[in-house]
């Protein structure tokens, strides 16, 4: 008789292992969807951030380029023309952010850079972990340590 029970509890706990692993699996799951989600949502704020300030920054370049044009040949000083050379990179450099491929080259640079110099990303002092969160949760707020060793 006690082995019977010993049998049926052993498979009820289990199941309950397997339920607890497949539970666990499918919150991670969710939460690294949730994760890519937001940062999809950060790159393409920062993409029409980009493409708003363009805008703006080509009506002054426009504005500029024309003023220092007229300015030049009315005054007869091609020194006028020289910040338009620095105004010009900044232009390029929006116009590639807001439209170009400098989303791809950064990838393809973050990629290099975690495959041949992953010691550059390491933290000072490690990962976090709970006992240094803890730690610090407790020295803020002068509570109680939640667990006691």
């Amino acid at each position: 008789m006690g082995f019977i029970v010993s049998k049926v509890m052993d498979q009820n706990m289990k199941k309950q292992q397997e339920f607890m692993l497949n539970n666990a699996r499918i919150q991670m799951e969710r939460q690294i969807l949730m994760q890519n989600e937001m940062r999809e949502r950060q790159m393409a704020m920062q993409i029409a951030w980009s493409r708003e300030f363009l805008k703006y920054f080509g009506s002054f370049f426009g504005l500029a380029a024309v003023g220092l044009t007229a300015g030049a040949l009315k005054r007869r000083k091609p020194g006028l023309f020289a910040p338009l050379v620095p105004l010009s990179f900044i232009l390029v450099y929006q116009v590639d952010m807001a439209y170009g491929s400098f989303i791809h080259r950064m990838r393809e640079e973050a990629e290099s850079v975690m495959l041949a110099e992953a010691n550059r990303l390491d933290l000072p002092h490690g990962p976090p972990t709970f006992e240094s969160i803890e730690k610090a949760r407790r020295a803020k707020s002068h509570l109680p340590p939640l667990l006691e060793k």
